[in-house]
């Protein structure tokens, strides 16, 4: 059998919930190896972000990989306070972890983000699953960083599905929407993975409960914490459920799952201050005649998924159950 490809990752996020399930995915795919954490204000706070992520990291029995704290307030204007109603007050659904031994890392998450970029040039891999304003800070240290990054996947957008946030804005987006113009405006290449995907892809009250059923802390943990995401989504779909939003965009980060529909296009964003504000305008005008080549675009923007998603994304975190259990610490468990 051939060993998978283990990449070297930097991962940015805010993490809430669904930030949770793509840190577990990653900590228990073969397919990455994260160097780094950073943190930005989005569902919390940088700080009670980087609490969670720390909390995460120990339960799971990685708490050697550094966590950085990146940037509380956006480009332009100040933090708004998160979503409680989406992901609880603590960000993680009222869920307490043991709190975690490791402290932060004394460099901010732009700073980590240039630092392992030189350490790894042409091979590291970004994945940023909250407002883009750590990943714009780090374009301004370091103007030469898409050449050294392999790749970045950025959760965030909607290119032909309403927003999420206003009739047109996804969430990571509107929250910088000028930090996110500097990133897709930077010449590396870009996958995009919007609310046309990541809507489409729901997990089920009974996925819920294989995680609750798991033999290990970090799934048990998770399926908790989803009981208080599917309560807000329930008001979406009609039943507990969820989007896997973040997730999702960690899976096809490290290739566990294909993009069926992902046109290479030129995508902007709306800064200005009228209802648009936020939107990301992807130029899909090619839907007719197959995305005819657009010169110079680096954005692939991910319309559809080869299958269904939520069998993959339980089974890679029920894996935790067979092979990090004896990594996790003894006293790491939910309170």
């Amino acid at each position: 059998m051939t060993t998978p490809i283990s990449h070297p990752f930097y991962f940015d996020c805010d993490t809430g919930i669904d930030d949770a399930l793509a840190l577990a995915y990653l900590l228990a795919s073969l397919q990455a190896d994260v160097r780094g954490i950073g943190t930005v204000s989005g569902n919390v706070s940088a700080a009670v972000g980087a609490r969670n992520t720390l909390d995460l990291l120990q339960l799971a029995g990685h708490a050697h990989i550094p966590v950085a704290l990146g940037a509380h307030d956006p480009q332009t204007g100040t933090f708004r306070g998160g979503a409680p109603h989406v992901h609880g007050a603590n960000g993680i659904g009222e869920v307490s972890l043991e709190a975690a031994g490791a402290g932060l890392a004394q460099e901010t998450a732009a700073e980590m983000l240039v630092r392992l970029a030189h350490e790894h040039p042409g091979t590291l891999r970004v994945l940023a699953i909250g407002p883009l304003t750590n990943i714009a800070e780090a374009l301004r240290l370091e103007p030469e960083l898409p050449r050294l990054v392999e790749e970045i996947t950025i959760m965030g957008g909607a290119a032909l599905a309403p927003g999420n946030i206003t009739a047109v804005a996804e969430a990571n987006i509107a929250n910088d929407p000028e930090a996110a113009t500097d990133v897709l405006a930077a010449d590396w290449n870009i996958t995009l993975v919007p609310l046309d995907v990541t809507m489409s892809n729901v997990l089920e009250e009974s996925h819920r409960q294989e995680l609750l059923a798991a033999g290990h802390p970090v799934p048990q943990a998770l399926g908790e914490m989803l009981g208080y995401y599917f309560r807000f989504y329930e008001g979406i779909f009609g039943r507990a459920c969820s989007a896997m939003h973040d997730p999702l965009a960690a899976a096809l980060a490290v290739g566990g799952v294909k993009a069926a529909v992902a046109p290479v296009v030129q995508v902007d964003v709306d800064t200005t201050d009228g209802p648009g504000r936020g939107q990301t305008v992807c130029d899909l005008r090619g839907l007719y005649m197959d995305y005819p080549e657009q010169p110079g675009a680096r954005c692939r923007v991910v319309l559809s998924l080869e299958g269904d998603f939520a069998p993959h994304l339980v089974a890679t975190l029920l894996s935790f159950s067979e092979s990090t259990t004896a990594a996790v610490a003894v006293g790491a468990a939910v309170a």
